[in-house]
């Protein structure tokens, strides 16, 4: 397949199906270019013929380098990856043998993400990877244990991946412990839970379990440390799926920003679709909104087919509920000035590995050529049968505000 030509969605926000010649993988980027010339890129790479774990990782890693060279791109741009697997357990090694894949690379350092969420058939693991690039500059990145920095000016940006606790038995235990470990690392960097956190993810193991475990222990925690209905909780996407220790039930990846004013952030809301999350006992925000001098980042949380009183709507009709988890997450981009043509990264997440075809053909009709993954990773009621998040990027003018 010939690279295509970026297809604008807004005037600076350009969509690429890039092509990998005859390597068995797909792969879609999105690229936001703000006035500041500052670009970021979002990619999704799945292969798209069966074989092993290691010849898929080779294709992708091939595929992921001939991406990279046509956008013009230094690997050292790369900020976060996200591996998502079908059977992390035993593909960890493999992982870990590929650099692009380590998450101790030191020579391109860069947060790296594993989750066993199996992604749409003939894929053994898909990609999703962000890039910052700056033209004027190398990046200024350094890591330290779980946790990967970005410092741009007078904002740095930190990305923690694949936290876990196995000391504690049980999924409240464990969520405990997980949450005590990234504050212990957020005071590390003088930041704070309730200032500087936008967005987390909570995988579950086994989520009609244990999800009640870890809403009981995370609600604690936020409230000793300020996050309640009174103040604003975090974005956040509480889902299914498994790390590479198998007896880690809880497992967080995590984004905090310092250096970030409070006029900069907006927790959105859509009540004629969407209720408060306290209301039904869990702690999170629908969605936050972060500007900076010459862009927003809209992220939106993992949103399900939920009406206005939390009841999970259309049950048993995978279609309808994802036309209206996508009516709820267009509501709470409109807060934020955006659309669903602003989005440059979706995940869709499916209880029933068998949608996830339906899902991505569905999804198309909706998002084109954005970069988007598919998995298989049931959702937090046995009732929803499909979760979807995403982030959005905005151009946007605010000249007293720091550049990102």
């Amino acid at each position: 397949m010939a690279p295509s030509t970026l297809i604008p969605r807004t005037p600076q926000l350009q969509f690429r199906s890039i092509g990998c010649g005859a390597l068995p993988v797909s792969a879609r980027v999105s690229r936001l270019r703000g006035r500041s010339g500052i670009d970021e890129y979002h990619m999704t790479l799945c292969p798209t013929q069966y074989a092993d774990i290691e010849t898929q990782l080779d294709a992708m890693a091939r595929a992921y380098d001939r991406a990279l060279e046509l956008l013009g791109l230094d690997p050292q741009t790369a900020v976060l990856r996200r591996f998502f697997c079908t059977d992390l357990s035993n593909q960890a090694a493999a992982l870990e043998r590929r650099a692009f894949a380590n998450p101790r690379n030191d020579v391109q350092p860069c947060a790296v993400s594993w989750v066993e969420q199996p992604p749409m058939p003939p894929a053994r693991a898909a990609l999703w990877a962000y890039h910052v690039n700056d033209p004027g500059a190398e990046l200024d990145k350094s890591r330290k244990a779980a946790s990967l920095t970005l410092r741009r000016g007078d904002l740095s940006h930190h990305w923690t991946t694949m936290l876990t606790h196995t000391a504690a038995d049980t999924a409240y235990a464990q969520t405990r412990g997980v949450l005590e470990k990234y504050e212990a690392v957020l005071q590390d960097r003088h930041l704070c839970l309730a200032d500087h956190v936008l967005r987390t993810w909570f995988f579950v193991r086994d989520i009609d379990t244990d999800y009640s475990g870890l809403v009981a222990a995370r609600g604690e925690f936020f409230a000793q440390h300020g996050l309640t209905p009174d103040t604003h909780f975090i974005a956040s996407t509480g889902i299914e799926g498994a790390s590479a220790d198998p007896t880690a039930k809880i497992a967080m990846d995590a984004y905090a920003v310092s250096g970030v004013r409070p006029g900069q952030i907006e927790y959105l809301k859509a009540p004629d679709h969407l209720g408060p999350t306290h209301t039904y006992g869990v702690t999170f925000e629908r969605g936050t909104s972060v500007a900076y001098r010459d862009r927003k980042h809209v992220i939106i949380s993992g949103t399900a087919s939920i009406g206005p009183e939390g009841r999970v709507l259309y049950p048993k009709d995978f279609s309808r509920q994802l036309d209206r988890t996508v009516e709820n997450i267009e509501a709470l981009l409109a807060q934020a000035g955006a659309g669903l043509e602003d989005l440059c990264i979706i995940i869709a997440y499916v209880r029933d590995p068998n949608d996830r075809t339906s899902a991505w053909r569905q999804l198309l009709g909706y998002f084109g050529d954005a970069p988007l993954e598919v998995v298989a990773a049931p959702v937090c009621r046995p009732g929803w049968l499909i979760e979807i998040e995403g982030q959005a990027i905005v151009p946007d003018h605010n000249p007293g505000l720091p550049p990102f």
